[in-house]
């Protein structure tokens, strides 16, 4: 696993549309473990693919205080 280079505001690339994942595949899975690695160094609660500068719809998140519930999202989406 590795930590990711987190984007900050107002940097462009955090603009850039996501483009839906097609396959879960090793590299997608590697990705989401280095976001949650990523997020809880960070510390955060959420991240996006965006965030760290891949392009591809995949958040994770854990709102637990003690980090026992990380939860994926893949290709989210809205109903608004």
């Amino acid at each position: 696993m590795a930590i990711l280079n987190i984007l900050e505001f107002p940097d462009p690339r955090l603009r850039t549309i996501a483009k839906p994942v097609d396959v879960v595949d090793d590299g997608i899975r590697q990705l989401v473990d280095d976001m949650f690695e990523t997020m809880y160094d960070a510390p955060g609660i959420g991240l996006a693919a965006t965030q760290v500068n891949v392009h591809k719809r995949v958040v994770v998140m854990d709102l637990s205080e003690d980090k026992s519930e990380p939860r994926v999202f893949i290709n989210p989406s809205s109903n608004h």
